[in-house]
């Protein structure tokens, strides 16, 4: 199983991107998907989950700003970012439990400056 994730980029603050992550290889089943994210010097902290029911969850600083979905017969988890700031800028890393083990995307770069 891999995840590939894209979508990724450079924006000014109150702007908006959309991350997609993509798992490909022999899926059978599916429990969490998510983004979790490092900023320079800081700890990798969750963003936003989505269960195989639909259920949803986020982080305190990207609530009402961000939104989590995914479509399972595209095997993909989106990650909407509105309103972006500044403190948003880190390495967003797509996450999924697949066949009751873990895997992680490589990175992609989210910078919102000026």
């Amino acid at each position: 199983v891999q995840l590939q994730a894209s979508g990724g980029g450079l924006v000014q603050p109150g702007g908006s991107l959309r991350l997609s992550c993509v798992a490909s290889g022999s899926i059978f089943s599916f429990n969490v998907m998510g983004w979790f994210r490092q900023a320079p010097g800081k700890q990798r902290e969750l963003v936003a989950t989505i269960t195989s029911g639909g259920d949803t969850d986020y982080v305190d600083s990207v609530k009402g700003r961000f939104t989590i979905s995914r479509a399972n017969v595209k095997n993909t988890v989106y990650l909407q970012m509105n309103s972006l700031k500044p403190e948003d800028t880190a390495v967003y890393y797509c996450y999924a439990n697949i066949n009751a083990r873990d895997y992680w995307g490589k990175g992609t770069q989210v910078t919102v400056s000026s």
